[in-house]
């Protein structure tokens, strides 16, 4: 049998770097889910956001052509 590829190492998530300190309140950096809610943030990905709990899908092409036909 052939050899076996080196796994990949994963950085461990920190819950700090998805919010940010603005005066006296905290701001969140990465949209909520809407279905789950306020305490599961979609993973940012390039053209889209996923919920790795439900497995709930954004694509961002699709909101910009929503943004560019409301401000028609």
């Amino acid at each position: 049998m052939g050899e076996k590829k080196p796994r990949r190492k994963r950085k461990p998530v920190k819950t700090a770097d998805f919010f940010e300190k603005k005066g006296d309140s905290l701001e969140r950096k990465r949209k909520s889910c809407p279905k789950c809610g306020q305490g599961f943030f979609m993973a940012k990905h390039k053209g889209r956001s996923y919920c790795g709990k439900c497995k709930y899908t954004e694509f961002e092409s699709a909101s910009k052509n929503e943004e560019k036909e409301k401000k028609k």
